[in-house]
């Protein structure tokens, strides 16, 4: 297998800082960390590609999960988790999950986060496929996230002037920083950044953030596929930071394809139009051609099975109809209702000449949710010595081989806690000190933007919803040409900048979903495979990790789930 860089080609930084922790993202979970670090350590720098709301969280719309009614029960909840993860999460994740998931709810609130309400006062809560009970709180009716998100960055706002916290927007992470290797030649702890700056006055262009821990909460991979609901800045630079630095991956196979996605086309491309699976919850119906539900008669829940199933059963139906897409059916729930519940989603139907209230919405999976990414502990801590992760960039192993309907908000904002009191405390009691970074050796890599469409289409053809051997290979082999060919020593060709870094990203996350994808030999979860249609407990409970091996390739393992 052509070998994977250690580092993407960029200048040398013009500029240093430094801070004790450094938090990389602006979603729920680099919002969480960075609130929680402000008040535990000197000095928390917060450093976000886009504006503070630019990331994934501003677009979450059906809710977050919490065991909130007298009625549920974390063990209810943390039930369902692992019924929708199909025996592949880790049960450790789980249960810290579902216990401290309703006070970290709690502590939205008293953030400023104003959630829906019934008439008694009480938070109203709503029910996603998956789920058995009413646990999902909204806000906005289908704008969760984006209230969320609108709290969090006040509450960092009215703190912005302090000298304990700083922010830099527009600051994109080329690679994270590290210290002397081991005696194996693997990279020693992370003690940075390098960042690229576009118009922050004298911090212009590329520089160095120094830290004793750096915390990724960069948010998921979606641009690696021709179509996704991700924003375009998902193209995956924490988990391809984190392997060129040293960290372990895991379960990168397990993409989750949204069942419910606008169909526009087979020309579509970007960030693509998310229907809610809160419209389902709330009653509205998959239909085939013909006008029929087709989901009833293929798993027990019908609409409301684990997304996995849902995205499968349609996917089968059109293969056996000939057919582009399914059709969703809300019309018999009223304009009105449609209206106040979804607000943003008739918005942006409208935007695209479809009425909720009086036209069949055509919709085809399309992907949406990364259960993979860096490996951590417990605590948010990676493989890699002064390394976190939070978020939709980590795998906790909370959501095993699928995720479950709006856990993935609780999983950011309970794991950013613990990440920021562990990294806080390592800083407190003086068991991490400031490394000085060096050069990681070997070839740098710097792949034209123009070159993304043919990275995006390998990926897809080959690790799309239903994936082979033999389209898995292929996408291999071509990833592998694309790499040799843009890896090289020395001196530059071309102009580095932030479209050839995340073009460069996307090659790296792409080639390794591949790659582990290709190991497992079986369907579970999000990963289908056609050549292996059957769930294989006996081999396959494991997680597939991988690592760059000190020569740049790239190295699978399997490991237990349970992360410790």
């Amino acid at each position: 297998m052509t070998s994977f860089v250690r580092r993407l080609a960029a200048p040398e930084p013009g500029w240093t800082i430094s801070a004790d922790v450094i938090v990389v993202g602006s979603g729920i979970a680099g919002l969480t960390a960075a609130l929680e670090l402000r008040s535990k350590v000197d000095h928390v720098l917060v450093v976000t590609k886009g504006i503070l709301s630019s990331g994934s969280t501003v677009w979450a719309q059906g809710g977050i999960a919490a065991a909130l009614d007298p009625e549920d029960t974390p063990d209810e909840h943390f039930a369902d988790t692992l019924t929708a993860g199909v025996g592949l999460c880790s049960e450790e994740s789980v249960r810290i999950l579902v216990d401290e998931g309703p006070d970290r709810v709690r502590d939205l609130v008293a953030r400023g986060a104003n959630f829906d309400t019934g008439p008694d006062g009480g938070i109203t809560l709503t029910r996603e496929g998956g789920h058995h009970r009413d646990r999902i709180a909204h806000a906005g009716g289908d704008a969760t996230g984006a209230e969320i998100s609108r709290a969090l960055i006040a509450q960092l706002e009215a703190v912005r002037n302090d000298p304990g916290i700083e922010v830099i927007e527009h600051a994109m992470v080329v690679d994270l920083l590290t210290a002397a290797p081991d005696s194996n030649g693997r990279p020693g702890p992370v003690c940075g950044v390098t960042l690229h700056i576009i118009g922050e006055g004298s911090r212009d262009g590329v520089g160095a953030a120094l830290a004793k821990s750096v915390i990724m909460a960069t948010g998921g991979i979606g641009q690696v596929f021709r179509s996704s609901t991700n924003p375009t800045s998902a193209t995956g630079d924490g988990l391809a930071a984190a392997l060129r630095a040293g960290a372990a991956v895991a379960d990168l196979e397990f993409v989750q394809f949204h069942p419910t996605v606008l169909w526009q086309g087979a020309a579509a491309r970007g960030q693509q139009t998310l229907i809610s699976e809160a419209v389902r919850g709330e009653g509205a119906y998959l239909l085939n051609a013909d006008g029929k539900r087709f989901m009833v008669d293929r798993h027990e829940m019908a609409e409301l099975a684990p997304r996995d199933v849902v995205s499968r059963g349609i996917v089968a139906m059109m293969e056996e109809e000939d057919s582009e897409s399914a059709f969703l059916d809300c019309r018999h729930l009223g304009g009105a209702f449609l209206r106040e519940r979804f607000p943003t989603i008739w918005e942006r139907l409208a935007e695209q000449g479809v009425d909720m209230a009086h036209d069949l919405i055509p919709v085809a999976p399309a992907q949406h949710y990364h259960s993979g990414g860096i490996l951590t502990d417990l605590r948010g801590r990676s493989t890699q010595a002064g390394l976190y992760a939070v978020g939709e960039a980590a795998c906790t192993g909370v959501h095993g081989a699928n995720r479950l309907a709006s856990n993935s908000l609780l999983e950011g904002l309970v794991f950013a806690h613990r990440a920021a009191a562990d990294a806080a405390a390592t800083v407190a009691e003086g068991t991490v000190r400031q490394h000085e970074p060096v050069d990681r050796p070997g070839p740098t890599a710097l792949l034209p933007a123009t070159m993304r469409p043919q990275v995006q289409k390998a990926v897809q053809q080959g690790a799309g919803p239903i994936r082979d051997a033999e389209g898995l290979t292929r996408a291999a082999d071509r990833l592998a040409r694309i790499r040799q060919r843009y890896h090289r020593e020395g001196a530059l060709s071309g102009e580095p900048q932030i479209a050839e870094w995340e073009t460069s990203n996307v090659l790296a996350c792409g080639s390794a979903l591949v790659a582990t994808a290709l190991e497992r030999r079986e369907t579970r979860g999000g990963h289908v495979r056609d050549d292996f249609p059957d769930r294989d407990d006996a081999r396959w409970r494991v997680r597939v990790a991988a690592h760059l091996d000190a020569d740049g390739t790239l190295a699978l393992l399997h490991a237990p789930l349970d992360v410790g």
